[in-house]
């Protein structure tokens, strides 16, 4: 599944951590996803159930930091892209400056 949000490795992402009713958000550079192939699932998730299994790898650096996180995509739109991590969901989106 390709994703639909336009993707620049230097551009600046909004990123939304949730987990429950709590939100962090914090920006984030040199965005990248992939989808993690079949085989890719099976070897590193195969004691999950097909519907729980992460469907892409996201790397992306914050406050410096490499981060590289596996998910399922939960919402794929031009102005969103965002993945269920365990607990968490991961959304990001284009920063926009104010003008």
């Amino acid at each position: 599944m390709e994703i639909k949000m336009p993707i620049k490795f230097h551009g600046n992402y909004v990123l939304s951590i949730r987990r429950g009713e709590e939100e962090e958000r914090e920006r984030c550079q040199k965005l990248t996803i992939r989808q993690l192939s079949p085989e890719e699932q099976q070897q590193a998730y195969k004691d999950l159930k097909p519907e729980e299994m992460p469907t892409h790898q996201i790397t992306f650096y914050d406050f410096g930091c490499k981060r590289i996180i596996e998910g399922k995509i939960q919402e794929n739109t031009e102005s969103k892209a965002s993945f269920r991590v365990r607990d968490k969901e991961y959304a990001f989106m284009p920063f926009v400056p104010k003008s």
